[in-house]
């Protein structure tokens, strides 16, 4: 049976995926502008640029990831949700607003600190490790954002 608390979780884990999603989007169009620049000169640093690139898309991964689980909470899988009480959904959703938020921004600016490193690998392709460390801080903060809506979501009783 579909509840008020049913459609709230829906949204939540909605907000998890579209907004952590959509961030990765913009972070790894940012990244491959600054890549497809780097391999007119170089197609060489192809490798290297691929790696940058596809750092902002993990923050849609951990969106990803928190919607499933807040699908697989609720039991949409199993065939039947359960029924959620109101406050029992409006828990899930302000679970699945640490993902959404710092994945959305998180990712935007890994994009950002990855085509900065993209311009060092174009500049001394012998830097790439240092150039990886610099976007890699970002993630950080996606991973400690997956971190706590996992623990929201685990502290919830349905």
């Amino acid at each position: 049976m579909i509840t008020e608390g049913v459609v709230m979780a829906f949204l939540g884990s909605a907000i998890a995926i579209g907004l952590a999603g959509s961030g990765s989007g913009i972070g790894v169009g940012i990244a491959g502008m600054a890549g497809a620049g780097v391999m007119t000169e170089d197609p060489g640093k192809f490798g290297q640029v691929l790696l940058l690139q596809a750092l902002p898309g993990t923050q849609g991964i951990y969106g990803l990831l928190a919607g499933f689980w807040v699908l697989m909470k609720i039991g949409i899988f199993a065939g039947s949700p359960v029924a959620l009480t109101l406050d029992q959904g409006w828990q899930i959703f302000f679970a699945c607003l640490p993902i959404g938020i710092v994945g959305f921004f998180s990712a935007i600016y890994q994009g950002k600190a990855s085509a900065a490193a993209i311009g060092l690998i174009a500049r001394r392709p012998e830097e790439t490790g240092k150039a990886i460390v610099m976007p890699a801080m970002v993630e950080t903060y996606a991973v400690l954002s997956l971190l706590a809506t996992i623990l929201l979501l685990n502290g919830i009783q349905l």
